[in-house]
Formats: C-alpha cells, structure tokens, sequence
C-alpha cells in the first residue's frame, strides 16, 4: 500500500498571456492569467495537484504567504486519506481571520490535490471514486463578452450553436444602459434560433429593482436564467428577483462555501447553484451538491469545467458544465466535449497536469 503521508507542499505562481484566441476578445479578466498551483507530496512519491485561476484578483503572493504561514505546517506528516480532517483543521485554524477569501481560496487548492492524491492512489478518476451516476453532462458555452458588444456577442453564440452547444451564455448589465441589454439579447437569440437556450450573466450589475425591470423585458426573448444579478451579500434581492421573474434567478459562484450559500438552502428559490471549486474546494462542492439535492434545486458550478465533471458525474443533480475555454491550451490533456457534451475522464484522480513549458517558462519571479 503506498505511503500516503504528506512530506512537502510546494506552491508555484504562474504569469501567463492568454491563448491566441479571437473568441476571447472583449474579456475583462485581467491583462494575463495569474494562477496559483499547488502540489502535495508524499512519501510514497505520489504527487497531488490543486489549483487557483484567480482571474482578475491580485493575490497570488497573499495566497502563497498564506499556504506557506497557515497551512503547510498544519498537512506536513499527515496522511493524505485525512480529506474532511485537514479541510476542518485549515478552517478552524483560520477561522479568525478567515471564513472565505484568501484562507478558504488557499485551502481549496490543497483539497483539491488531497483528492488527486486519493484517486491516484485508487487508480480511480474521481468521479468513480465518490460514486459514479454519468459519463456526460450537457455543456453550454460561455463568455459572449459584453466587451465585444451586441454583434460581437452573437457572433460568438453562434460560433458555439454551430459547434453544437445547445446552450449559450452572454453578458448584461455594467454597460450603462439596460435597454440596450435588451437589444443585445435579440440580437444573441436572431444568431442562435429558438432552440437554443440563452443564459445571461448579469455579474452582479444591477440592484434588484434594476433586474426586475431587465429582467421582464428580457422575458420576450425566452432566456433560461438571469445569474448574478445582484451583489452576493445582497441575499434579499436575489429572493425579490426569484419572486418577480418568470426566468430562473441562479448564483453562487462568488459565495464562500456552505456558511455562505445558507440563506439560498433555507428558501430555496434559486433552482439552480453555481458554487466555485476555488471557493471551498472539492469536499465543499460536494456537500453544497448533497444539501441542495435535497431541496430539489440542481447544480452548476462556476467554470472549470476540466475540474467539475468529476462532481457533475458523480451527483444525481447535475444540471450544466460551462465551458468557456480559459485554460485548455495549458493542459497536457483535458475532457473531451463534443456537441455541446463533457465526458468524464477516466484517467485517476482528476487527471489534470500542466504542459511542461507551463510551469517552465511561467513562473512568476
């Protein structure tokens, strides 16, 4: 049996030019791609992987200064098989001056090479590891950038339609003027035709008045959810907004773990989660998923999709992976999607590992 007891954390910070890609025109997510990887020795030599794409946030040497301060000497000479018992020490330990943000981020990327270590060891993907339900799960495509305009936008929904996404996200709100939203949204569903659904991220943009307003004019263009559309904390809008629209009102890609998404499980007006690996890791998912099973709402977790389908897999409740295209030039290999479907790996762990010249050529000095 291997030796899984954990002898070194290494954490590398990347600095990498987006890929050459002109469907990624019009983003707003920073001028480079900052990421934050971190790997888990053992004694055995099995080695674990997590990561943190952290978008726009400047953070990546406040969360290595924090897996360095907080957490490397809280895991070294514990066994990796400690999943549940190293995520409760990391954030009781920190709970003072955590609770979210930098420490839970931090945390998430041991959980998440934690877990890569245990499916390795298992020579099982992760999917099948915690329980196997399905091998695909729809996928829509994601970022029609709002920085590309309304023609811009629908260009991209239909680059995706023709590629045979049956589902497409566009931008709204952080633009000035709603109603040009609106004409933005016809222009998107004119590209794609009706049999394609339409999701619009509003990226927490309005108040919830102003998304009641929008989102009743966007009502004439049959969109199959308005996400974000108000500030996380905001938990009161989100219900107004899920009580005045017809069209589902979804989030939780900006919340912080169960503690964060309790008002949405308490009154379950939000059909569908969109919770962050980054924000809780792999374990946290997993229990968000369970809790909202049991409230009858389903799940689509915020981006990563070539981390997310090993939950989407493995729960009864998966409703959507997005897919967005972010980091696939980075990885040796990653799921396959095809017609508008992710299959679910079959490689142990998750089965992810950074091109060589990544981390050689990458690193942030």
């Amino acid at each position: 049996m291997n030796d899984l007891t954990i002898r070194a954390l290494r954490t590398t910070l990347l600095r990498l030019p987006w890929a050459d890609d002109p469907w990624l025109a019009g983003h707003a997510l920073g001028p480079m791609r900052d990421l934050v990887v971190v790997e888990v020795e053992t004694a055995s030599g099995l080695t674990g992987m997590g990561y943190l794409h952290l978008l726009n946030l400047p953070l990546q040497r406040t969360i290595a200064a924090c897996l360095e301060e907080a957490m490397a000497p809280r895991i070294i000479g514990r066994s990796a098989t400690e999943v549940e018992g190293i995520w409760q020490d990391l954030w009781k330990s920190t709970v003072t001056g955590g609770r979210g943000g930098v420490t839970m981020m931090a945390q998430s990327a041991i959980d998440i090479a934690l877990w890569d270590i245990l499916g390795q060891s298992a020579g099982l993907p992760l999917h099948r590891l915690w329980g196997h339900v399905r091998s695909t799960i729809p996928t829509y495509g994601s970022g029609c950038f709002r920085g590309a305009l309304g023609e811009g936008m629908a260009a991209k929904a239909k680059h995706f339609a023709e590629r045979g996404f049956k589902a497409i996200k566009m931008q709204a709100a952080h633009i000035g003027d709603w109603r040009q939203d609106v004409r933005n949204l016809r222009m998107v569903r004119d590209a794609v035709g009706p049999d394609v659904e339409i999701m619009i991220d509003i990226n927490m943009g309005w108040t919830a008045d102003q998304a009641i307003i929008a989102g009743r004019a966007f009502e004439d263009y049959d969109p199959y959810w308005i996400e974000e559309p108000v500030m996380p904390d905001d938990y009161a809008g989100y219900l107004r907004c899920a009580e005045a629209l017809t069209t589902r009102v979804v989030g939780g890609e900006t919340h912080f773990g169960r503690a964060d998404l309790k008002p949405f499980l308490e009154h379950p007006r939000l059909p569908i989660l969109q919770p962050d690996p980054m924000r809780g890791g792999l374990t946290e998912l997993r229990k968000i998923a369970t809790v909202a099973e049991t409230w009858g709402m389903t799940f689509a977790p915020h981006l990563f999709p070539e981390l997310n389908v090993h939950i989407l897999a493995s729960i009864p409740n998966a409703a959507w992976a997005e897919q967005m295209g972010l980091l696939d030039d980075l990885w040796v290999e990653h799921p396959r999607i095809e017609a508008g479907m992710i299959h679910a790996p079959e490689t142990p762990g998750h089965g992810l590992a950074f091109k060589p010249e990544v981390l050689r050529d990458f690193v942030l000095k």
